[in-house]
């Protein structure tokens, strides 16, 4: 791929939106190619898909939402994310294949095994350059949210154990894939954290 692939992660609350959008100004100031995108929602299908895991009425089943991911994820990465490293440009994409198994892995307690694998299937074992994990304790992170002043969607409405359970995947998946994965103590400043974040990406472009 010509393009460089970074991913933000992480719980709910710790910035990802923020430190993404920061990142996307920095690199287009250095003069490269940038796509910002998401997941879930980052095409027309992953939209639909998005309202569907976050905003539909009635439960869904913790297999149901995996797959869901799993299929916009698909869609994502063959439409969007793909030509778009082909093509030379750098993907920033808040959430990817990591957020799946840690939130329906650790989160709803399936096995992240089978859910990391469903989710490799689903783009053709394509992993970012780069994934930045912004690491804050699900309290702190809540308060965050609760500043903002938008509804909760139905993710968001979880208790704080099931987002320490998450925050606690995505670490030991950091702990696993030390040179992909960059973590960042979300308790600093928005300036620290960028800070950090682009030394990390100057030690990528050489």
């Amino acid at each position: 791929m010509a393009g460089l692939f970074i991913s933000f992660e992480g719980i709910d609350g710790v910035g990802k939106s923020t430190q993404a959008d920061l990142l996307e100004q920095y690199l287009v100031e250095k003069g490269r190619n940038v796509q910002r995108t998401l997941e879930p929602g980052g095409t027309d299908l992953g939209q639909e898909i998005r309202h569907m895991l976050l905003h539909r009425k009635g439960e869904v089943s913790a297999r149901a939402e995996a797959l869901l991911y799993a299929a916009d994820r698909a869609q994502h990465v063959a439409t969007k994310v793909r030509p778009a490293l082909e093509a030379g440009t750098d993907v920033i994409t808040d959430r990817y294949l990591d957020s799946s198994v840690a939130y329906q892995g650790a989160g709803r307690e399936l096995a992240a095994d089978e859910i990391r694998r469903i989710s490799l299937f689903a783009v053709e074992g394509l992993l970012p350059d780069l994934t930045v994990l912004l690491d804050l304790d699900a309290a702190s992170a809540r308060a965050r949210r609760k500043t903002t002043g938008v509804a909760p969607d139905r993710l968001e409405r979880e208790k704080v154990e099931f987002f320490e359970a998450v925050r606690q995947g995505f670490l030991a998946l950091a702990s696993a894939e030390p040179e992909r994965f960059f973590v960042v103590d979300a308790s600093q400043t928005v300036e620290q954290m960028q800070a950090q974040i682009r030394a990390r990406i100057e030690s990528l472009l050489g």
